[in-house]
């Protein structure tokens, strides 16, 4: 459980690198940011890779939690397909700022601790989403004829290039809506 200091801490580092990029995000700015003295940022985090790792693990309880609730309902396969990537566009539609922390992983690698954090995020959409379309696959609705371990990579890849083009386009179109009608493509070019 974080405390709200902490909060506070990650929602100011996650405005400043959606403003100005990871190399905006600096202890410094952080502290400046909410008012405080850097020292005082010390004590709730020992350093901004301590920051980053508390922010990645808040984006896999909540990814955990959204795949959690949409599997839990009724419905084949394919909707709750459909359910999962409406509760994603969601979530950034809620938190903008959050999909320039989310796809700039690639930022991250020379940082062994943040590179395992990232690792354990797509691990686990990954795992929830092989065995999703393999249900879907047994159940006669999904594609047989591509391999589920693909059909992920295309449905991760294109989930993340449609929220980058929402970001790229400064926020300027419903991500909600315009989501939904992108999750239904992809669902066709998927069912059987």
């Amino acid at each position: 459980m974080i405390t709200d200091r902490q909060q506070e801490i990650i929602e100011a580092s996650v405005a400043l690198i959606n403003e100005g990029g990871i190399q905006a995000l600096t202890i410094k700015n952080i502290a400046g940011r909410i008012g405080i003295t850097e020292p005082a940022i010390y004590r709730h985090f020992k350093s901004k890779s301590d920051i980053l790792a508390t922010l990645l693990d808040l984006l896999k309880k909540n990814s955990k939690k959204i795949y959690d609730n949409r599997l839990e309902e009724d419905g084949s396969a394919l909707e709750k397909l459909s359910r999962i990537f409406r509760s994603h566009f969601m979530t950034f539609a809620k938190m903008p700022s959050l999909s320039s922390v989310v796809f700039s992983e690639e930022l991250f690698r020379n940082d062994q601790l943040l590179t395992v954090k990232v690792s354990e995020v797509i691990e686990l959409n990954n795992k929830i989403l092989c065995a999703l379309i393999k249900e879907g696959q047994q159940q006669g609705h999904i594609r047989d004829d591509i391999d589920h371990q693909h059909i992920v990579v295309m449905l991760m890849g294109s989930l993340r290039l449609f929220v980058k083009k929402w970001q790229f386009a400064e926020f300027g179109f419903d991500l909600e809506k315009e989501g939904l009608l992108f999750a239904e493509s992809v669902i066709k070019l998927i069912s059987k």
